[in-house]
């Protein structure tokens, strides 16, 4: 038997794992990784995050990765070069960020790493019946278990798109396995690049489960500043704060195709850009000359409608003492959270700190998760209407 092999049977049979996640989401704005505590698995998981740490991307590094992702046409060569590249880059971070925290390669059982999605094609959004739903992630997972000697399950979302998904959003199986409780009603919101949440009712009630993107979350207004700015984000919102909401140009955003299908759902950068959606909306609107701060302002109003509008849908049928708890980059913009209390007032509104898990740790630590599942647990048997599959996801690499 590869010994190495023999080692991934011995990881799938022990008590507990240490496994660290990573995540690199669509606003470009770094490398999340999560050291977490996996016992167990399904319904009896127990995770414990024993690290974190956000590591941003170099305006090089970032500006390289924006030149290949979520546009129709990219030099191949390119792209074929980033795969390795990202995964280089990736495995260079874990290993001096273990060594920083005094953390021998061979203390950690597994890495599980999301990879940079370069371009998410769901067929609701290509609206071309005869091409598959698609996605692709790049940031290869040889390249990282060889580089840091630590066996890497990466390429989740595959499986996801091979057994009828969309490839998104993943979240609901951790948050499923983690946060559902049996009195309280519990949307886990996430505001990513893109936001999206899974809704869980309280038993858990898994008919009335459901996981969905809802829009943009960051993107936006994090390609705005990077444009005009020079910056990565709008630190505490501190830009849209200056600024004005206008209505003209947020009657033109809410009037996107994507706010009218059904739920669940999955979009990204590819359908919200600021060439494919601002630039056309403001020419719509007749809002061309709209200050920097006003545009940010109302892209806060943006982002704020769709999670209120997918919110409101899916939590109409009765269900009442709902409690959001929020995570992801945007939960950091007290503009937005304000706005979003503001939208949603019948709602309590806490972070996911109060779970115990940190808000920029969530993300990592859930694919954490799902890599313990793929080893260690069984498919999760979801109803068909939640548009989530009964499968595990991921593809192993080994060191040697």
């Amino acid at each position: 038997m590869n010994p190495t092999i023999e080692q991934l049977y011995k990881i799938a049979n022990k008590e507990s794992r240490t496994i660290l996640g990573l995540m690199s989401g669509t606003s470009l704005d770094g490398l999340d990784l999560a050291l977490c505590k996996v016992k167990g698995s399904g319904k009896s998981t127990e995770l414990t995050i024993l690290k974190y740490e956000t590591i941003e991307y170099s305006p090089i590094f970032r500006n390289e990765i924006k030149s290949i992702s979520s546009k129709e046409e990219i030099h191949l060569k390119k792209l074929c070069v980033m795969n390795a590249k990202i995964a280089i880059h990736h495995a260079n971070l874990i290993n001096e960020t273990l060594k920083k925290w005094n953390i021998s390669p061979t203390q950690v059982d597994l890495i599980a790493s999301h990879g940079q999605t370069v371009y998410h094609a769901p067929r609701n959004a290509t609206e071309i019946n005869e091409y598959p739903n698609s996605t692709l992630q790049i940031g290869d997972g040889d390249h990282i278990a060889v580089l840091t000697g630590i066996i890497t399950i990466s390429d989740f979302r595959q499986k996801h798109i091979a057994a009828g998904g969309e490839g998104a959003p993943l979240v609901v199986y951790g948050d499923y396995l983690l946060f559902s409780h049996p009195t309280e009603n519990r949307i886990m919101l996430n505001i990513g690049g893109i936001a999206n949440f899974t809704f869980l009712p309280a038993k858990p009630d898994l008919k009335d489960l459901i996981s969905t993107d809802v829009g943009p979350g960051n993107t936006l207004m994090d390609q705005y500043m990077q444009e005009h700015f020079n910056l990565p984000y709008d630190k505490d919102g501190v830009e849209a704060a200056r600024g004005k909401v206008s209505i003209p140009l947020l009657e033109s955003l809410t009037a996107h195709p994507f706010f009218d299908k059904e739920y669940p759902k999955t979009t990204g950068p590819e359908e919200f850009n600021l060439n494919s959606i601002l630039l056309n909306a403001k020419k719509d609107s007749q809002t061309e000359i709209l200050s920097h701060q006003d545009t940010l302002a109302t892209l806060i109003a943006f982002t704020s409608y769709g999670i209120k509008k997918a919110i409101k849908s899916v939590t109409k049928a009765g269900y009442t003492k709902i409690v959001i708890y929020a995570s992801g980059g945007g939960s950091h913009n007290p503009v937005l959270m304000k706005k979003l209390e503001e939208e949603l007032p019948e709602f309590s509104i806490q972070s996911t700190t109060t779970l115990g898990m940190p808000i920029d740790a969530k993300e990592a630590a859930l694919f954490a998760l799902l890599a313990n599942e793929t080893l260690a647990g069984e498919p999760i048997n979801f109803p068909e209407n939640t548009g989530t599959p009964t499968v595990c996801m991921g593809k192993i690499s080994l060191p040697k």
